[in-house]
């Protein structure tokens, strides 16, 4: 597939040209085909997209990731072009791409001399904060006029969360999801109170998975991507994780992706609500919907995704409990961390509540460790650019913060690794919900566990190298002695929090001898990290 002409050619512009009055700016998370700027055809507007290293490197990305990104951008521009609009598209690999925003924007209007440049909200702080950093400083500030539109995607605002909870010492994704629920009319009934009596379902979705029903067949379609990926690594971008270029099968453009929708709604939707936190080697996907990419780069909306699972729970073919386990994701979670985002920001992700500063091991870029779960979580995460949420809450990062590892290291990781990462949404549940790190701003207690936990939910634990069971010695899973010590060394930040009171009975309990020993082991395992 041929990327759209790259027009960054000032000596060819052909002379029956319309004039260009406007540049409007789509950036690689804002791809959706229905907003309002494409309800007509504009001669004097021209749409910019472009593939910048400023991008690709700021973090090193997953292979996937960058793909996925750029050729969903690629077909964007196709399909605008094709309706007749005027595209400008600056390929990774062109000789003439300046490879940062602001540079391309000033040859751009340089070139284009239009009298206006407008965009779409950025979701990213750091983009935001570029965007209005060259907008203050153009040299074009005087003579081009600047607005930017709303992406029409959230259903809330930027800063509509903080607003609802202002005055309020603490800040409860449940009470902002009852909210969200009552005023968009989702999941009522016709007397205004919650469906099925309550508004929450999540103790009825913690199943382990035995193997049926079974995962439902991946229908994604395979495109191959050998030529865009050459282009990229030309380019120089480097990259982590498995690139699959030529069986590559996240979503191109909206058409593919709802039909993904349609698929896990017929397929998954059903089962997704029992088996949403179990774990297997044996299918990665199992009943998860993998429309999060799709969501975040807006090739989905997500009253659209909503509207159609409480339609299926409606016409009775999807139990309640799975609908409401889905919407509160959507509805409530991430609409909720977005707001979290930009309340906190600029400064959320220098948080480091318990101080952790250990370096990730080496296995975060191979998956090459004898703990099954570890290599089972980290190994997909770098195989298929994607992980579901529990491994990537109760293995990666349970692990993470158990072991004290560089929380900021960690942040950059998870944004990086997986295909729907983007911060304003990565952030808060890398750094408030895994990590504890903004001390509670977030999440009412840190999320770990020991290997009980991980046995119940998933088959790691069978055949593993360590023994689940055992705290101490050579074969002890690294889980445990750990689980224990990370309560006792903080346990003057911890000690007092409701939630996890009985982590500290239970430490009172034991012979100081057995905490000496946990203490010892935990310490053994933390110094050969690399080697586990």
């Amino acid at each position: 597939m041929n990327p759209p002409r790259d027009a960054l050619q000032a000596h060819n512009k052909p002379e029956t040209t319309p004039a260009t009055h406007t540049l409007r700016l789509i950036l690689g998370d804002q791809l959706n085909p229905q907003h309002s700027w494409f309800a007509s055809v504009q001669p004097g507007v021209v749409y910019v997209l472009m593939e910048v290293r400023q991008e690709t490197d700021y973090v090193l990305h997953h292979a996937q990731k960058i793909i996925a990104i750029f050729a969903a951008m690629r077909a964007l521009a196709r399909q605008l072009q094709a309706a007749g609009h005027r595209v400008h598209y600056l390929c990774i690999d062109h000789p003439a791409n300046r490879q940062n925003l602001a540079d391309n924007l000033q040859a751009l209007m340089a070139y284009y001399q239009p009298q206006r440049l407008e965009y779409q909200e950025p979701d990213e702080y750091r983009v935001d904060l570029n965007l209005q950093t060259l907008l203050a400083s153009s040299p074009y500030r005087s003579s081009v006029s600047s607005s930017r539109v709303d992406s029409e995607h959230f259903y809330t605002q930027r800063h509509e969360v903080a607003e609802f909870f202002a005055g309020r010492q603490q800040w409860l994704m449940e009470r902002f999801y009852r909210h969200m629920r009552t005023r968009h009319r989702v999941l009522m009934d016709s007397h205004g109170a919650p469906a099925g009596g309550q508004w929450n379902f999540d103790q009825e979705n913690r199943k382990p998975w035995k193997g049926a029903p079974p995962e439902p067949a991946d229908m994604r379609p395979l495109h191959d991507h050998s030529a865009l990926w050459a282009g990229i690594q030309a380019a120089g971008v480097r990259s982590m994780g498995e690139p699959c270029a030529d069986r590559f099968r996240w979503p191109l453009h909206r058409q593919e992706a709802l039909q993904q929708l349609d698929h896990f709604i017929a397929h998954a939707l059903p089962h997704f609500g029992d088996y949403q936190d179990a774990m297997s080697r044996k299918a990665w996907r199992l009943f998860h919907s993998l429309l999060s990419f799709a969501l975040n780069v807006k090739m989905l909306n997500p009253r659209e995704v909503v509207e159609r699972v409480e339609a299926d729970w409606r016409c009775g073919r999807t139990p309640l409990a799975a609908a409401e386990g889905f919407i509160r994701q959507i509805l409530g979670w991430r609409e909720y961390v977005r707001g979290i985002y930009w309340a906190q920001m600029p400064g959320y992700d220098q948080h480091n509540y318990f101080g952790d500063t250990t370096p990730l091991p080496a296995w975060f870029w191979t998956g090459h460790t004898r703990m099954n779960c570890l290599a089972a979580a980290i190994g997909g995460s770098l195989h298929n650019a994607h992980a579901h949420h529990i491994q990537r809450l109760m293995v990666i990062g349970n692990f993470a913060l158990l072991a004290g590892l560089d929380v900021q290291a960690l942040h950059r990781w998870y944004l990086g690794v997986y295909i729907d990462a983007f911060e304003w949404v990565e952030l808060p549940n890398t750094l408030g919900m895994s990590q504890f790190a903004d001390g509670g701003l977030l999440a009412t207690k840190p999320y770990v566990g020991s290997a009980a936990y991980i046995d119940r939910m998933s088959d790691y634990c069978k055949g593993c190298a360590y023994d689940r069971k055992q705290r101490l010695g050579d074969t002890a899973c690294p889980f445990n002695a750990l689980y224990w010590d990370f309560h006792q060394r903080n346990a003057t930040l911890l000690q007092h929090n409701p939630r996890i009171g009985m982590a500290y009975r239970q430490l009172e309990k034991m012979p100081a001898a057995e905490r000496t020993a946990i203490t010892t082991q935990a310490q053994a395992v933390r110094a050969r990290l690399n080697h586990l």
